[in-house]
C-alpha cells in the first residue's frame, strides 16, 4: 500500500474535490477506505457515485450497502440507475458508455478535480492480454494509464500499484466490509476466463508479474503521448466539421494516417456505442483509393463513406420523404430554414422573389423525387434535380434530404442556396412574395 499512498500525496492538494466510482466491491471498497484515511489531512471532498447496472436481484442491496458506508463516513453519495438497455439487451460497452456519462455527470456537478477507479493491477494484466489477443491499437495495448486527462478533470487509478491479493489482505488487516459480484466467477465472460485461468499461470512464474505489466503500459504510455503530440499539430487540417479530408489525409506517412483515423474513431465512442473491427478498419482506409461516392456499413448502425475529396463516419441515415405545405416558416429536421418575408435587399440564391399570379397555391417543400427538374433562370430548357445537385457536388446524403420549393401543380420553383427558376424575380420587377432561406 506504500507506493498507493505515495502516489497519492503527490497527487493531492489541500481541499482538493474527486468523485470516487464505488460499486460496493473489494476493489472500490478498498479505495474508498483509503481516501477516507487521507480526507482529514487534505480537507477533501469526496463524493461516492454509484451506479446500479440493474442486471441482478442483488443490486439493490449492493446500492443500499453503498450508501450506508457513505452515510456512516458522512461522504456524499451519489446514484444512477439504468433503466433500460437498447434492444432490451446488458452490452458491457453500453453499460460502460452509461456509467461514464453519469461519472461525469457527477464530476461536472462538484467541479471535481478527480474521478477515480478502483482498478488494480490484475485489472491491468486481464486487460492488455484480452487486447493482444483481440487485436487493437497502440492506444489500447497499453492497457490502463494511472492517470487520463479529459477537458476538466483528471481519470485517475491509484491502485494499479496493488494485485488482488494485496486488495484481499488490506480488507481483512483493517476489518472492511465488501460486496461480491457473482458474476464475476461466470466464466461465459472474456474476462473472468482470463482471471481465472491465464493469470494464476503468470503469477506462478513471478508474483509480482503485474509489476511488468505495469511498466509495460507506462512505456506504450509514454510512446503514445509523444505520437499525440504529432497528431495534435496534423488533424485539425485533416479533420473538420466531421469530415476527413481525403487529399490532405493521403500526403501523409501510412503510420499517420491510421493514428489519425483512430483519433476520428475515439472521438465518435465518446459520443456514441461504436465498435470497430480491424477488418473494418481496414475496409474504411480503401475508401481512402476509390474515387466517387462509395460507402460501407460498420458495426452498431454507423457507415463510413466517401463523398468526394471527404471522408465521413456516421450513424446511418435513413432518409424519409417529407412534404409540408409552406405558409410562414419551416424548419425542416433542424437543419434548413425557409420562410416567409417581407423585404430583402439580398439578391443571391439564398432569397427568391415570386408573382403569386404566375403561380398554383398554395407553395409546398418536400425533398427530391425521381424525375424532378427545374426550369433554372437564364438558362434554356430544364434540368434535372438530381444532376444538378452531382455538379454541385452536393454530399449523397444532403441529396436526400435537401428541401425543394414547388407550387400546387408540382413545378419546381427553387432549389433554396442552389438555383433559382424562371419564376424569380428582380427587384425592380412585379412580386408580392419573398422567400429566404438559412440552415442552422
Amino acid at each position: 500500500m506504500k507506493d498507493v499512498f505515495n502516489f497519492l500525496d503527490n497527487l493531492l492538494n489541500i481541499n482538493d474535490t474527486l468523485v470516487l466510482a464505488n460499486s460496493g466491491g473489494p476493489d472500490s471498497m478498498c479505495l474508498f477506505h483509503v481516501l477516507i484515511s487521507l480526507k482529514e489531512k487534505y480537507n477533501l471532498k469526496i463524493i461516492c457515485a454509484h451506479v446500479n447496472h440493474n442486471t441482478r436481484k442483488e443490486n439493490k442491496s449492493e446500492r443500499d450497502f453503498v450508501k450506508k458506508c457513505c452515510e456512516e463516513n458522512k461522504i456524499i453519495f451519489e446514484e444512477f440507475t439504468i433503466t433500460e438497455y437498447k434492444n432490451n439487451k446488458f452490452t458491457e460497452s453500453e453499460g460502460r458508455l452509461k456509467r461514464y456519462n453519469f461519472l461525469e455527470q457527477v464530476v461536472k456537478k462538484y467541479h471535481a478535480k478527480y474521478l477515480m477507479t478502483a482498478h488494480h493491477g490484475d485489472d491491468l494484466m486481464e486487460t492488455i492480454l484480452m487486447r493482444i489477443v483481440r487485436g487493437s491499437n497502440l492506444k489500447g495495448y497499453l492497457g490502463i494509464p494511472k492517470i487520463s486527462k479529459y477537458h476538466n478533470y483528471y481519470l485517475v487509478r491509484p491502485l494499479l500499484f496493488l494485485n488482488k491479493e494485496q486488495i484481499i489482505d488490506y480488507l481483512k488487516a483493517n476489518k472492511i466490509n465488501y460486496v461480491i459480484d457473482a458474476s464475476n466467477e461466470n466464466e461465459k465472460y472474456t474476462r473472468n476466463r482470463f482471471r481465472k485461468r491465464v493469470l494464476p499461470e503468470l503469477k506462478k512464474e513471478d508474483k509480482n508479474v503485474y509489476l511488468k505489466f505495469l511498466k509495460y503500459s507506462e512505456e506504450l504510455e509514454r510512446t503514445n503521448n509523444f505520437i499525440n503530440k504529432i497528431i495534435d499539430k496534423k488533424i485539425a487540417k485533416i479533420y473538420k466539421d466531421g469530415k476527413i479530408y481525403i487529399d490532405a489525409l493521403i500526403k501523409e506517412d501510412e503510420f499517420i494516417v491510421d493514428k489519425i483515423l483512430e483519433r476520428v474513431i475515439e472521438d465518435i465512442q465518446k459520443e456514441e456505442i461504436f465498435n470497430i473491427n480491424d477488418s473494418e478498419f481496414r475496409e474504411i482506409k480503401k475508401l481512402l483509393n476509390k474515387g466517387g461516392n462509395k460507402s460501407i456499413s460498420l458495426s452498431d448502425n454507423f457507415i463510413a463513406r466517401r463523398s468526394y475529396n471527404y471522408l465521413i463516419i456516421e450513424k446511418n441515415k435513413n432518409v424519409k420523404d417529407y412534404e409540408y405545405t409552406l405558409n410562414d416558416e419551416i424548419n425542416i429536421l433542424n437543419k434548413y430554414i425557409i420562410k416567409v418575408i417581407n423585404k430583402s435587399n439580398d439578391t443571391s440564391n439564398n432569397v427568391i422573389r415570386l408573382n403569386s399570379k404566375e403561380l398554383s397555391l398554395p407553395l409546398k417543400v418536400r425533398n427530391i423525387k425521381n424525375g424532378d427538374k427545374i426550369k433554372v433562370k437564364n438558362l434554356k430548357g430544364s434540368k434535372k434535380i438530381k444532376d444538378i445537385f452531382i455538379d454541385l457536388k452536393l454530399d449523397p446524403v444532403k441529396r436526400k434530404e435537401y428541401p425543394i420549393v414547388l407550387d400546387k401543380e408540382d413545378r419546381v420553383i427553387w432549389l433554396p442556396g442552389l438555383k433559382k427558376s424562371i419564376f424569380d424575380k428582380e427587384i425592380n420587377e412585379k412580386y408580392d412574395i419573398i422567400l429566404k432561406y438559412m440552415e442552422e
